[in-house]
């Protein structure tokens, strides 16, 4: 099967399968391709598993 890396606005990652409409609030990261290759590339990317909201009012005080 072969899915595809997802992201939605809090910069968090999922994986979807490939050919089927995303869920609402989640656009695709732009790689696509079996389930391992996939979860290793948001291994790679997902640095830090805060959603964003968070990450950016720790980042004001």
């Amino acid at each position: 099967m072969t899915f595809t890396v997802v992201r939605n606005d809090e910069d968090q990652y999922s994986i979807w399968p490939a050919g089927r409409d995303l869920p609402p609030g989640w656009l695709s990261a732009g790689v696509t391709g079996p389930r391992d290759q996939c979860l290793a590339h948001i291994d790679a990317v997902w640095t830090d598993m805060r959603p964003r909201s968070l990450r950016d009012r720790m980042a004001t005080r």
